[in-house]
């Protein structure tokens, strides 16, 4: 028996449409505009709550701080008339604040400078195949996690004029007492120790981080070419961390100008010596806002101090950057 199937092609007019066609075409169409805005809005969104955050702890407040120094504004009082540059003019008139500048300025370089120093001989030490590596590493860190006012009550003791143990080992060494509390520049240097205490742990593991990056066949090539661990530190290891060591020094530019907590509890008074020997812009700041209780003109030295940073730490980035382009063409 012979069975012939002849199967005749619809037209397509006479198609009738599959079962909910016309929904899977919508929704295609709808997935594939989600697709487009996931592209476009997905890294927008990923980004926005740093943004967000900055908006509301950052932005506002410098803002805010402007308005305020633009006012005369009392703490009990509130908001006074409008001054303009009023409290900016009367600030930058006053011995005081040009004080707490110096004082300010002097901490930093005392604090920063060896501490930047201090942080890559440290980070080059613990980059070499130490035993325990992890214990050291560890280490380091603890001074970060230490409370600053804890670390400033215990450094007044250890720095205390009359019965501090630094001047006792001073005088166990033949050499005379130093007067910490009295001295500007002595107090500088017992409160930039205060800060690089706590500071070059952090910035050591910083910069072990990015040793850890740097190829280990660099250093091998340099080993064959007889370069000692010596050299190698500072031709090969320095130079490859340039751009990290342009992050630290501009962190710590900006962390060294603010100093408060040290200085604040390196006496009893809270103002920086009998004669303000070491006190800094942001004490000059708690001073008038809450001493004297005049926000803008607190507010108006805040705004001052922000400027400065912004100043200084572009000075930073344009010096080592220039350092780094010299480096790298040599």
């Amino acid at each position: 028996m012979t069975v012939t199937d002849q199967v005749k092609p619809r037209s397509g007019g006479d198609v009738p449409p599959p079962p909910g066609g016309s929904k899977s075409v919508r929704r295609l169409a709808l997935s594939q505009q989600v697709s487009k805005w996931d592209v476009k809005l997905s890294p927008y969104l990923y980004i926005s709550p740093f943004f967000i955050l900055f908006a509301i702890t950052g932005l506002f407040p410098l803002i805010y701080t402007g308005w305020v120094s633009l006012h005369n504004w009392n703490l009990i009082g509130g908001q006074g008339k409008f001054t303009g540059l009023e409290n900016y003019g009367f600030v930058l008139s006053q011995p005081y604040y040009w004080n707490a500048v110096g004082n300010t300025l002097s901490i930093f370089l005392l604090s920063s400078v060896p501490q930047v120093v201090i942080a890559l001989v440290i980070a080059a030490v613990l980059d070499a195949n130490l035993r325990a590596r992890t214990f050291w590493r560890m280490g380091i860190l603890v001074p970060f996690v230490v409370a600053p006012v804890a670390v400033g009550l215990i450094f007044n003791n250890l720095f205390a004029d009359q019965f501090g143990l630094i001047n006792e080992i001073l005088k166990a060494l033949g050499l005379g007492r130093v007067r910490w509390h009295s001295d500007s520049l002595a107090s500088h240097t017992a409160i930039a120790t205060m800060v690089n205490f706590r500071w070059t742990g952090y910035n050591a593991l910083i910069f072990l981080a990015a040793m850890q990056a740097i190829p280990r066949d660099v250093f091998e090539a340099a080993t064959i070419d007889g370069a000692g661990r010596l050299r190698q530190f500072f031709s090969v290891t320095v130079p490859m961390l340039r751009p990290t060591v342009i992050f630290v020094v501009i962190t710590s530019t900006i962390g060294g100008l603010q100093i408060f907590d040290e200085a604040r509890v390196f006496d009893q008074s809270g103002l920086g010596g009998a004669d303000r020997q070491w006190q800094t812009l942001t004490m000059y700041i708690w001073e008038l806002g809450w001493g004297q209780r005049n926000f803008g003109r607190a507010s108006a030295v805040a705004w001052l101090l922000f400027m400065m940073i912004v100043l200084i730490a572009l000075l930073n980035f344009v010096i080592t950057k220039r350092i780094a382009s010299q480096g790298g063409r040599k």
